[in-house]
C-alpha cells in the first residue's frame, strides 16, 4: 500500500469519525433542546390552565388535558383514564391509546386544593425535525468523506510528485552515471531537504568514485616503475650475462623491491585509515623521545645538521607505531628539501603538544600548501622518482594526524624553508576527570 493510499485512507477515518460522532451528538443535542421547548410550552399552558375555573378548562388542537385530584382520579378533559404522572418535572410517554408520544407537564390549580392539570404536548415535530437532520447527515457524511479523501489524494499526490521523480532518478543513476543528480525541489519542507541531501551524498559519492580511481590509477603507475625496472635488469642479464653481475642484479631487485614494499605499506596504511571503523589504541606515547629518535635517525643517514634544542617533554594517547611513522615521514620530507639543517621543536601546552619542523630548503609555494597533504602529489622539485619518494608521505602524515584528532598546517619558515606544525591533544587533557 503506497503512501499516498495510506494518506488518504488515514484523513477518511480520522474525517468519518469526527463527522459520525459529531452528527450523534448534534442529533442528540437538537432532540433534548427541541424536547425542552416542548417541555416548557407544556407547563407554561398548564400554569394559564390552572388559572382558569374548572369549567374552562379544556384542550385545544392537538394537546392533551385532564384535571387530577389528590389520589389520582381524572375529574375531566381528555379520557378517563389517566395520562401521566409527571409530578414537578416533564415527562416523554406514550399514553394509553395513542400511538406518538407526549410531553407531559402538571400545574396545581390554587381555586381547588389538591387538584392539578395536566398537559401534555406531542413530540411529533421534535422528531420530525431530528429525522430529517438524520436524513441529512445519513447524505452528507458520505459526500463530505469522499470531498476529504478526493482533496487529501489530490494534495498528497502533488506533495509526493517530487518523490516520484526522486525515486525514478536514483534508480537511473548508475557507478558510471554519479554525474547526475536528482530534481532540485525549490522548498523548505522535508522534500526539499531531502532532495538537497540526495544530492550532497551523491556529490560525496562522486567524489569517492574519482578519488578511487585516481588512486587505483596513480598506485598501478607506481607499481609499474619498479616492476619494470626488475624486469628491465633480469632481462638484460639473461641476454647478456657477461654485461652483468649476480651482486649487481641482486643489489638493483633488493632496491626496488624495498621500493615496492614501502609503497605496499603506505597504501596498507591509508586503506586502513580509510575504514570507518579503524580506531587508534589509546595508549600514552612520549613524542619527545619519538622526535629525538627521529632526530638521531638523520644524523646518522645525513649529512645534515639536526637541531633539538628546543625539544621539550610532551606526551599524548596514540598509536606509538603511527606515531612514529609520521614523524619519520616529515623528518624524510624535510631531509630531502633542507640545504644545510633540520629544526625539530616541541612544546606543551594546557591541552595540545605542538611538533614543527623545519628546513632551510625552497619552502612550499603558497598554491600547493593544502595540496600536497593530498595522496600522490608531488611538487615539481619532487618529480624525482630515484629519491625514492611515493607521493603518500604527507598523506599518511595527514591521516595520522586526522584520527588522533589533531590538525597538520604546512607554511613557509620566517627565515627560509618549510615548515610543518602538528597540534595533537595532550594526554592531561584526554584523561582530565569529568566534573
Amino acid at each position: 500500500m503506497t503512501v499516498r493510499v495510506r494518506v488518504t485512507l488515514a484523513a477518511v477515518l480520522v474525517v468519518g469519525l469526527a463527522l459520525v460522532a459529531g452528527a450523534l451528538i448534534l442529533v442528540a443535542l437538537l432532540g433534548s433542546v427541541l424536547t425542552d421547548q416542548v417541555c416548557a410550552d407544556a407547563r407554561e399552558r398548564a400554569v394559564q390552565l390552572s388559572l382558569a375555573a374548572p369549567l374552562g378548562v379544556r384542550a385545544s388542537g392537538t394537546e392533551l388535558v385532564q384535571l387530577v385530584d389528590r389520589s389520582g382520579a381524572v375529574l375531566g378533559a381528555s379520557g378517563t383514564q389517566r395520562l401521566a404522572d409527571p409530578g414537578t418535572r416533564c415527562v416523554a410517554v406514550e399514553p394509553p391509546g395513542y400511538s406518538e408520544d407526549f410531553v407531559f407537564a402538571a400545574a396545581s390549580m390554587p381555586q381547588a386544593d389538591g387538584v392539578q392539570v395536566i398537559v401534555g404536548r406531542p413530540l411529533v415535530d421534535v422528531l420530525d425535525s431530528t429525522r430529517f437532520v438524520r436524513r441529512v447527515l445519513l447524505v452528507g457524511l458520505p459526500v463530505m468523506l469522499a470531498v476529504v479523501g478526493g482533496v487529501t489524494w489530490i494534495v498528497t499526490g502533488r506533495m509526493l510528485a517530487p518523490v516520484s521523480e526522486i525515486r525514478r532518478e536514483v534508480e537511473e543513476i548508475s557507478a558510471a552515471e554519479l554525474h547526475r543528480r536528482v530534481p532540485a525541489v525549490h522548498s523548505r519542507d522535508e522534500i526539499g531537504r531531502l532532495a538537497a541531501t540526495m544530492n550532497r551524498m551523491l556529490d560525496r559519492l562522486q567524489q569517492a568514485r574519482d578519488s578511487q580511481r585516481r588512486f587505483v590509477s596513480d598506485a598501478s603507475h607506481e607499481l609499474r616503475s619498479p616492476i619494470a625496472s626488475i624486469r628491465q635488469h633480469t632481462e638484460v642479464a639473461l641476454a647478456h650475462p657477461e654485461r652483468s653481475s649476480l651482486e649487481e642484479l641482486a643489489g638493483t631487485v633488493l632496491a626496488e623491491n624495498l621500493r615496492i614494499q614501502s609503497l605496499v605499506d603506505d597504501l596498507l596504511l591509508l586503506a586502513r585509515a580509510d575504514e570507518q571503523d579503524f580506531s587508534v589504541p589509546s595508549s600514552p606515547v612520549d613524542l619527545d623521545d619519538l622526535v629525538l629518535a627521529e632526530a638521531c635517525r638523520l644524523r646518522t643517514a645525513t649529512t645534515l645538521t639536526v637541531d633539538t634544542s628546543a625539544v621539550s617533554a610532551g606526551q599524548i594517547l596514540g598509536d606509538e607505531n603511527s606515531l612514529r611513522r609520521m614523524i619519520r615521514n616529515l623528518g624524510d620530507n624535510a631531509a630531502r628539501y633542507a640545504r644545510h639543517r633540520i629544526t625539530l621543536t616541541l612544546t606543551e601546552t594546557a591541552d595540545q603538544a605542538v611538533l614543527t619542523i623545519s628546513d632551510d630548503g625552497p619552502g612550499i609555494p603558497v598554491a600547493d600548501r593544502e595540496r600536497i597533504f593530498e595522496r600522490f602529489v608531488r611538487l615539481t622539485t619532487a618529480r624525482d622518482r630515484e629519491d625514492g619518494g611515493t607521493g603518500l608521505g604527507l598523506a599518511i602524515v595527514a591521516e595520522v594526524v586526522h584520527l588522533h584528532g589533531g590538525t597538520v598546517q604546512a607554511r613557509n619558515h620566517p627565515s627560509a624553508g618549510a615548515q610543518f606544525e602538528i597540534r595533537l591533544p595532550s594526554a592531561a587533557t584526554q584523561l582530565k576527570p569529568l566534573p
